[in-house]
């Protein structure tokens, strides 16, 4: 394949020819300055604020187990549905709006990239219009069949009404977000979050429990806090796009095919990659619960210790993203502006920074697991299974870290054909060969193991794809390899 053919290989959106404006400085930085002490510059307030996120609902879980088990319960079987649609609405469609206006900025197309503003919000509230009804429709069946009854089902019903009534807003504050975001200003978002985190706090007990001039609302006061909560974020980042500080501003033009499938094409394989991670993990939960009791094997105290165990895993996933939201700004701005090179070093630098972030917080993990697992429970079974997942998974926890930053650049680069399939052997060697495992040892160490297998598979397929062309045809990565040297 000639190598003028092969630079072809990234296909960029077809608009309408628009004239081309001088790069704004924040966009020039990413094409020039140096890329650890950038990327690790843009990723601290990312990191701190998604760390003061999962502490809140850590806090929140807290002052709502004080209305008994039956609200812990309900809380419960609401959580992975709201989980799943934060890390679609901000991670996955939220990636492939920061991915197609950093490409649009990178390019020079500055008309392109305000108009891309209200494509993003017009797909995320549609979006989360349907998930809200689709929940408050179904959500009495849903919570039923994950074995909600009696007074743990009422209690997720009156939180997840609430909630989920709310939902647009949080599909409207990603949008926003993801667009600020995308011009490489991870700042201001950052601390839109860090406002609600601090209000939510305070809140959510006043509501729950009825303090001073509050009203007591019971479960229901914690779903009310979280949507004004939101509400206030969502807010506050679209006065910052509407007073004309950001780099991309609200452009009220007609609503192009072109610039929806530049967003979804990226956003709506990323979501697939989504639901892949929260398949994994239920399908574990079913073989860690199906294994045979005694001796830390199988049963509740074995799905205890695993759910606890993976909930670290679990915080990786923000940790990470708060460097992979940088990724996809960086890499796809560069790719917008032709240097493929310099992205493919930024996408390569950033997941070398996840890799040691990850293994770093797997090895403490494996080596003193009671630090985390004690935090919840000291129930010996618990400890058991959770200590066995942390000293077998843990050390594996570095490739995760590493493939995961490489999804999110993959993002930026619009290409997420690898990471889904990337994803996809994780999900088999996991599931597949932890059943497999099951069947002839009976043991939850060999499950365990799988487990392990499948996150290192997940960084090494990623890594070696990129690293051998998988964006750009592997002509073009030679020749990039050997700009670079």
């Amino acid at each position: 394949m000639p190598l003028d053919i092969a630079i072809q290989e990234l296909p960029l959106v077809r608009v309408s020819p628009v004239e081309r404006r001088p790069l704004d400085p924040r966009t020039r930085l990413l094409l020039e300055a140096p890329i650890a002490p950038t990327l690790l510059r843009l990723a601290w307030p990312n990191i701190v604020v998604m760390l003061a996120q999962a502490s809140t609902g850590l806090i929140e879980t807290w002052w709502v187990s004080r209305l008994g088990i039956d609200a812990l319960a309900g809380m419960a079987l609401v959580f992975p549905g709201f989980m799943m649609m934060q890390m679609l609405s901000a991670g996955a469609l939220g990636g492939g709006i920061s991915s197609a206006i950093a490409r649009a900025l990178g390019g020079g197309r500055r008309d392109d990239a305000d108009a891309l503003v209200l494509h993003a919000i017009i797909i995320n509230v549609a979006i989360g219009s349907v998930f809200s009804a689709l929940v408050l429709g179904f959500g009495p069946s849903f919570y039923r069949a994950l074995g909600g009854e009696g007074a743990s089902l009422q209690a997720a019903l009156l939180y997840s009404n609430v909630v989920f009534a709310g939902t647009p807003l949080v599909w409207l504050m990603n949008a926003l977000a993801s667009v600020i975001r995308g011009t490489g200003n991870m700042l201001v978002p950052s601390l839109a979050v860090c406002v609600g985190v601090v209000l939510l706090v305070p809140l959510s007990p006043c509501l729950i429990f009825g303090v001073g001039p509050f009203p007591a609302f019971g479960l229901a006061g914690a779903g009310i806090a979280v949507v004004s909560t939101t509400a206030l974020v969502t807010s506050v980042l679209a006065s910052y796009i509407a007073a004309r500080r950001s780099v991309v501003r609200f452009a009220w033009s007609r609503p192009r095919r072109a610039l929806f499938a530049d967003i979804l094409r990226v956003g709506a394989v990323a979501s697939v990659t989504v639901l892949q991670t929260t398949l994994t993990v239920a399908l574990t939960t079913a073989l860690v619960g199906g294994a045979p009791g005694g001796n830390g094997n199988g049963g509740g105290d074995a799905i205890a210790g695993y759910g606890t165990g993976v909930r670290l895993e679990y915080l990786l996933v923000p940790v990470v993203f708060g460097l992979g939201a940088p990724l996809v700004a960086l890499v796809g701005t560069n790719i917008g502006a032709g240097q493929r090179a310099r992205a493919l070093r930024v996408a390569l630098t950033g997941g070398v920074i996840a890799f040691v972030l990850a293994e770093a917080i797997g090895v403490a993990a494996a080596l003193w697991p009671t630090a985390w697992l004690g935090l919840f429970s000291a129930d010996p079974g618990m400890l058991a299974t959770g200590a066995q997942y942390l000293r077998i998974v843990g050390p594996a926890y570095g490739f995760f870290g590493l493939g995961l930053a490489l999804y999110f650049a993959s993002q930026g680069a619009g290409r997420l054909l690898w990471p889904l399939l990337a994803g996809l052997v994780r999900l088999v060697i996991a599931v597949g060969g932890g059943w497999v495992a099951l069947r002839l040892t009976g043991s939850l160490g060999s499950v365990f193991a799988a487990l392990a297998l499948g996150l290192v598979a997940y960084g090494v397929i990623l890594s070696a794809a990129i690293r051998s062309g998988a964006w750009f045809g592997r002509l073009h990565a030679i020749a990039i390899g050997s700009a670079a040297r």
